[in-house]
């Protein structure tokens, strides 16, 4: 099996990982959410609330978690690789 088959197979098994998955929704999720609230916070406040700052606010937790979801799946690899060469 190749170098590349390989790592596909470990980003594959990476994202069957719970604790991958948990890691994104305590992480990506809370800082989301409180990226929607610094940046959408005063819409929502004042009421001034529309179909964009809707949209932001659901996009910003998204984005959080999306982001710590690869780099999860990303350290998972990494540590997993190194296991299998020492």
């Amino acid at each position: 099996m190749s170098a590349t088959v390989s790592r596909r197979a470990l980003w594959a098994q990476a994202f069957r990982q719970r604790s991958v998955w948990l890691r994104a929704v305590r992480l990506g999720l809370s800082v989301g959410f409180l990226q929607a609230v610094a940046n959408q916070g005063d819409h929502w406040m004042t009421g001034a609330v529309d179909g964009t700052v809707l949209l932001k606010s659901i996009v910003s937790p998204l984005i959080g978690f999306a982001l710590v979801l690869v780099s999860a799946a990303e350290t998972w690899v990494q540590r997993t690789e190194e296991q299998l060469h020492s």
